[in-house]
């Protein structure tokens, strides 16, 4: 069992950056893929980035070049880097995870979710 929190949305404004957090207990990150979902009022939960415990990622289209996704083993923790954010990007911002090293983008292919954490970029 994995519980998962995010931490570190919040309101920003075009072209700015925030930095997410994901903090994980119950067992070490070992093994596990962390991934970022997001999900906007009436539009269905979308893949934004994941990392393997080895540190090979994955990146949605849409965010190339502006997130950066990464992890410390050690404190149990994924980041996402947010940078040069558009008010597209509004979203409430998932963490989840899954066992293996195959980098998912479906979110049912997750085993274990955080409660989100609510990004705002205003024009």
């Amino acid at each position: 069992q994995v519980q998962l929190v995010e931490s570190g949305g919040g309101l920003v404004q075009a072209g700015g950056s925030l930095r997410l957090s994901c903090a994980a207990s119950g067992r070490t990150l070992s093994g596990l893929v962390m991934g970022w979902f997001r999900q906007a009022p009436g539009k269905e939960r979308e893949f934004v980035a994941a990392i393997t415990s080895d540190n090979r990622i994955n990146y949605a289209d849409s965010v190339k070049g502006r997130f950066f996704i990464s992890r410390d083993n050690a404190k149990r923790t994924a980041y996402l880097q947010m940078n040069s954010l558009k008010p597209e990007d509004t979203a409430v911002y998932y963490c989840a995870t899954r066992e293996g090293l195959l980098l998912k983008t479906m979110a049912e292919e997750y085993n274990y979710w955080g409660q989100g954490t609510q990004v705002t970029v205003s024009s």
